[in-house]
């Protein structure tokens, strides 16, 4: 689609937008990319031959001779990039409207929901791998298996991690659409569960008769959704439990999705292929990643969990499989969703022994004053846990940095910076 297209990508540092970004480039376009931090997926690029900027994002950074401008969720209209390519009129598309046109005419495999997606596309693109289907695949973190957040292939088989946040997903249109489950969540956006319903019904609309929704149908906050949809429906958890490296039974039920999905587009395909692929796969960064150990000996993992339900699974998990204490070290993400699942995540910690709070992380938003890290570590011992506020990560660092004993665990949690704690802590 793209050929030898000019493309600034600003932004080009965040996870979608890099593996889209490599996408690109396999396709002939010459990316040049700009982003304000660092992170995982630098290196990874600039090793592929794509070339970017890291620091100030400047008008300079946009020249006549650009073919477009694509942006990420973080690149705001107000951009000096993006103002500048409105002057040289540069065309603009954000990340999700360029996902939806690369898809359009492929056979598009979209792995939605508020839990699992990222692995659950993980997985499904690792089966269609090894079945020989050459798909190509745009996952939400770095693949283990894959050493990239990107997957190419030669089929038409295009598999995607699909947000519903702003309604994003909707820039797609999915010949299997997989949706894991669904909660309220992304408060700063949504009003409630019952317009989070909407946006997945007008996802799952979206899907044709000759394709499938790969979904939960006795999930309570999904069944109201499947009456009168143009496309058959499977129930993903009737699919056979796999044999795992990955811990906690939500791991068994992405397995299951991917399982099913892969199902859907290779009929063909045996429980027995499907089930050596599963138990290959080694999963991706900041989803139960197990770092190293601290100076003490205990073990140091790291999950990108920022929803309550998330947190509870993955401390299930990671509970089984400690013979000691389990330290959690969460990262809040975002005031407006702490605030409006306050409860929720006060409740979510019952299998932690230790908890440490730390300062919200504000992303896109400013401190009202509504909510605060000390306002949760104090609901959370209300609900019996022990739990403490500390006022920076600089500090939470110190904490952990000797923390424990051999046998127990330490998780740094959370979608923001946290994950920079737990490398900083591991010392083996």
């Amino acid at each position: 689609m793209t050929g030898k297209q000019k493309i600034h990508m600003s932004g080009i540092a965040g996870i979608g937008m890099s593996a889209l970004a490599q996408y690109l480039a396999r396709e002939g376009a010459d990316i040049v990319g700009t982003d304000i931090d660092g992170g995982p997926v630098v290196e990874m690029l600039q090793n592929k031959g794509i070339a970017l900027r890291i620091g100030k994002q400047i008008a300079e950074n946009v020249s006549e001779g650009m073919d477009l401008l694509i942006y990420s969720d973080a690149v705001k209209e107000t951009n000096p990039e993006r103002v500048r390519a409105r002057e040289l009129n540069i065309p603009e598309l954000s990340y999700f409207e360029m996902l939806g046109r690369i898809s359009e005419g492929k056979t598009t495999l979209a792995v939605s929901g508020t839990h699992g997606k990222t692995t659950t596309t993980g997985m499904l693109s690792r089966i269609l791998r090894d079945a020989g289907a050459s798909p190509s695949a745009i996952i939400g973190s770095i693949v283990t298996d894959f050493e990239s957040n990107y997957l190419p292939g030669e089929s038409d088989l295009f598999v995607i991690e699909a947000c519903e946040y702003n309604r994003h997903f909707l820039n797609l249109t999915p010949h299997v659409l997989v949706v894991t489950n669904l909660e309220f969540d992304h408060t700063d956006y949504f009003a409630d569960l019952e317009d989070v319903q909407k946006a997945f019904r007008a996802l799952m609309e979206k899907v044709p008769e000759n394709g499938i929704i790969v979904t939960d149908t006795e999930n309570p906050n999904i069944i109201p959704l499947l009456e009168g949809l143009a496309a058959p429906v499977i129930h993903y958890p009737s699919e056979p439990a796999f044999a795992l490296k990955l811990p906690g039974e939500f791991n068994q039920m992405n397995a299951r999705a991917a399982a099913a999905a892969a199902k859907a587009v290779l009929p063909e395909l045996t429980d027995e292929k499907i089930a050596h692929s599963l138990a290959e796969f080694r999963g991706s960064w900041r989803r139960f990643e197990h770092k190293g150990r601290n100076s003490k000996g205990v073990d140091v993992y790291d999950d990108y969990a920022h929803h309550p339900t998330a947190i509870r699974e993955t401390l299930r998990a990671l509970r089984a499989k400690t013979k000691g204490k389990v330290i959690v070290a969460f990262h809040p993400h975002l005031f407006s969703r702490t605030r409006d699942l306050l409860d929720g995540f006060a409740r979510s910690f019952g299998d932690a022994d230790r908890i440490i709070i730390a300062p919200i992380y504000a992303a896109r938003e400013i401190d009202d004053g509504t909510v605060s890290a000390e306002i949760l570590a104090n609901r959370i011992r209300e609900e019996g846990g022990s739990a403490e506020a500390v006022n920076s990560l600089e500090q939470l660092e110190v904490l952990l940095s000797a923390a424990g004993e051999p046998g127990d665990a330490i998780m740094t949690m959370g979608a923001g910076d946290v994950y920079k704690v737990a490398e900083a802590i591991v010392v083996n």
